[in-house]
């Protein structure tokens, strides 16, 4: 296995629209789920495919995705 090769994907909480909306620059992709899982899923799917054409010195078997989630904290209800 060659080194590993991480990306950041910066997710943020859209109450508005209920959906985490994420992005990377790196690869670049973004997409909206409604849960981090799908986001990461869906984000999975774009690099993997993106990669060769922006980063083709990575091999796609070292690629790690990282998400870094913002969401307004809430107070529990008593």
């Amino acid at each position: 296995m060659s080194k590993p090769t991480i990306f950041t994907i910066s997710a943020a909480w859209d109450e508005e629209a209920s959906v985490w909306s994420g992005h990377c620059d790196d690869i670049p992709a973004a997409a909206d789920a409604p849960t981090l899982d799908e986001l990461l899923n869906k984000i999975t799917v774009m690099a993997l495919d993106l990669l060769p054409d922006n980063h083709p010195d990575v091999d796609p078997t070292s690629l790690f995705l990282q998400i870094t989630a913002l969401r307004e904290a809430e107070t529990a209800a008593a």
